[in-house]
Parts: C-alpha cells; sequence; structure tokens
C-alpha cells in the first residue's frame, strides 16, 4: 500500500497519493481531501472535513513518539477508535 516514491494509486475509481513524511511516517491523500497519517502500516491521525482525530490505541513507543511529534503545537484534536482510522482506509 505504502509508495516511496509519492506516485499516485487508483482505488476503484479514486485516486489517492501516499508519500513519506517522515521515518516510519506515511502520509495518505484521499480524492475527497481525507488525510491519513500512518505509522508504519497502521494508521494513526486523519484529518477529516478539518477536523483532526487521533488513535486511542497505544500501538508502541516510536508510533507515540510520532503522534506526539505530529500533534506539537496543534489542539482541538478527537480520540477514536482504531475502526474510525481502519474505515477510513477500505
Amino acid at each position: 500500500m505504502f509508495n516511496p516514491d509519492n506516485k499516485v494509486y487508483l482505488k476503484g475509481d479514486k485516486k489517492m497519493k501516499i508519500k513519506s513524511i517522515g521515518s516510519n511516517l506515511s502520509e495518505l491523500v484521499k480524492n475527497d481531501g481525507t488525510i491519513v497519517i500512518f505509522s508504519y502500516s497502521t494508521p494513526v491521525i486523519a484529518w477529516v472535513d478539518c477536523n483532526l482525530y487521533v488513535t486511542n490505541q497505544f500501538y508502541s513507543k516510536t508510533t507515540s513518539r510520532q503522534i506526539n511529534k505530529y500533534l506539537e503545537g496543534l489542539t482541538g484534536w478527537v480520540k477514536k477508535d482504531p475502526s474510525f482510522f481502519e474505515n477510513l482506509v477500505k
């Protein structure tokens, strides 16, 4: 699913662009404007309709560090179950 070369993929009739934004951190931009941030292969952060969502699941120290770094200086985010993020990338 991940694409270190920033290529565009088609899923059905939808375009998605995946790019690396850090070490083992990737960003998926969906055709509808939704942005999903992955730590390794796990979706952990999402921007949906200008709202910021963060997983409430602990995965590892590294993933927690990546999440905290991404959220630095941002406020108003909402915690969601992992299923919320999985549904965004189905």
